[in-house]
């Protein structure tokens, strides 16, 4: 293709198919967590998915609990689309939608099962990191008094020096993300107990960050006259670059929260 030549959709790069999980979540760990909440659900269960994305977790427990039905909100058109695919093609379509809007004030609970992972921001219009407050009660709210909740969300493995936040995002600040210990106690000030603690390893968090990136990597390197080479070039050498800045520094907790009634 020479710069002259408009592009067309399949001349794109594809986007997130090395992707299982929208976060560094391995096979184990999902099994694990998709066990222990469809052990805790009812025959009849109802699942909330807070920015759902395309829904894996959500798709695999209601799979697990075969009277469960399912609810995921998203603001991506492409991610819930993809969704949907993947509900009708596992037989489960019948018993999940998905709906593109926004999770504030949400009236789709409570449900049994409130999945909440890395979308937390989205239950309220305060900024992160102050919004965890708010984005906790909201979760209390939205999972019933016998149910659960999946929390994922973002901490410091330790205190990031300022050379490392200033390879990070924009603005990137030491405030930006609590320490675990920290999370945990807004999650009981919130009302409720951690009945489970753990965080994504090393190796999750590489092979999220090269599947987020691959297939754009292998396209830009075949496509280096595209029309939109330059600007996918610099996209992936600054995720790249963010990355290497947070690797080891920024960690993901999967708690699994109880509500204190």
């Amino acid at each position: 293709m020479t710069p002259s030549q408009p592009a067309t959709a399949t001349d794109l790069p594809p986007r997130l198919t090395r992707l299982t999980f929208h976060g560094p979540l391995s096979e184990a760990r999902a099994d694990r967590i998709v066990g222990r909440l469809a052990q805790a659900a009812p025959a009849s269960a109802t699942v909330l998915d807070i920015g759902c994305g395309w829904g894996e977790l959500m798709l695999r427990l209601l799979a697990a609990v075969p009277g469960a039905s399912g609810v995921g909100l998203d603001l991506n058109a492409d991610d819930l689309d993809r969704g949907r695919r993947n509900a009708e093609r596992r037989g489960l379509a019948d018993r999940v939608r998905f709906l593109q809007e926004s999770a504030q004030g949400t009236p789709h609970g409570p449900a049994d099962l409130v999945l909440c992972v890395g979308s937390s921001q989205a239950l309220g219009p305060v900024e992160p990191p102050r919004h965890l407050p708010e984005a906790l009660a909201a979760l209390r709210r939205l999972v019933s008094d016998d149910g659960r909740v999946l929390l994922g969300e973002g901490f410091w493995q330790r205190t990031p020096t300022e050379a490392e936040l200033s390879g990070m995002w924009p603005g990137a600040s030491a405030t930006d993300h609590p320490g675990l210990g920290t999370l945990l106690d807004l999650a009981v000030a919130a009302g409720f107990r951690p009945e489970w603690t753990e965080t994504a390893n090393a190796d999750e968090w590489e092979e999220f960050e090269s599947a987020y990136q691959a297939d754009t990597e292998v396209w830009l390197a075949r496509h280096g006259d595209h029309p939109l080479a330059a600007v996918t070039r610099e996209r992936l050498d600054g995720h790249r670059s963010q990355w290497m800045s947070y690797r080891g520094v920024l960690g993901l907790a999967y708690l699994t929260l109880v509500p204190v009634i």
